[in-house]
């Protein structure tokens, strides 16, 4: 199962709710690759931590090997680096994304991800892929490239208005790239069940039918040390309440994916 993360709207959490929700799966025994296409990286030194300033290939190798012709082209497994959590591999950010951007528009990669990837699906259960906070390149990338989308929301009258924009964006790439994309659901994210406005403004997205999955996730400063020292929440506090709100997310998902394969 291929999904994305994504949102135009940065600091929502896509970084730390795709690298959690892929650790999870990983030690269920899940054998699970976290892609990275934003050019900031934080999946990528959520992940690897220090070690990330060392990695000697990645996600910007690869796009850029789609703007020549090689006679022994480096395969996609060339790119992907194992991380220190057993089952989880990563194919990182670098910096040079931003760089490669315009040239990779309009040269139009745009499906070269998409093939890569499903060449991988034999290898993976499940694939992950964080995005960076805009709707370019990269992103149009990971949604044709995906079969499932989850959208963070954080819980602000911003959040809410622009998610009908992202949703029509989401649905233009599905109607002329993806027929099989679907958005899996809403991703409630930095939940604080004791204010009104949240409590509100989620109900609201209930009431109008549109996807919003549960758990809600709360919010808790333990996801700073789970940053500050690179381990997702499963590795840093398995028992904390917040791990398990990621842990039983995971499940929902799990349970409605059709057709899906049991941990090896």
């Amino acid at each position: 199962m291929r999904r994305v993360v994504f949102n135009q709207k940065g600091g929502v959490g896509k970084s730390t709710i795709t690298c959690n929700l892929a650790a999870i799966g990983a030690i269920e025994g899940r054998r699970t690759l976290v892609v990275d296409l934003d050019p900031q990286g934080n999946s990528t030194r959520y992940l690897l931590g220090a070690s990330a300033e060392d990695i000697e290939a990645g996600a910007a190798d690869f796009f850029e090997q789609t703007l020549k012709f090689s006679v022994r082209p480096k395969t996609t497994d060339d790119y992907i680096v194992e991380t220190p959590f057993e089952g989880l591999h990563l194919l990182p950010s670098q910096p040079a994304l931003e760089e490669l951007h315009g040239k990779l528009e309009s040269r139009y990669k745009i499906y070269k991800l998409r093939d890569a990837l499903a060449a991988l699906d034999g290898d993976y259960d499940a694939i992950w892929i964080d995005t960076p906070p805009a709707l370019n390149f990269y992103t149009r990338s990971a949604l044709i490239a995906a079969e499932g989308c989850l959208i963070p929301f954080d819980c602000d009258d911003f959040s809410r208005r622009a998610l009908y924009a992202l949703m029509e964006n989401v649905q233009e790439i599905q109607a002329d790239h993806n027929p099989a994309l679907k958005v899996e659901g809403i991703i409630v994210n930095q939940f604080q069940p004791r204010a009104n406005l949240p409590q509100r403004t989620v109900q609201e997205l209930v009431d109008e039918g549109l996807p919003v999955l549960e758990p809600y996730l709360g919010a808790s400063v333990k996801v700073k040390e789970s940053h500050e020292r690179a381990l997702p929440m499963i590795h840093l506090d398995a028992r904390h309440k917040l791990t398990q709100e990621f842990v039983a997310l995971h499940a929902a998902l799990d349970a409605a994916r059709p057709g899906k394969r049991k941990a090896r």
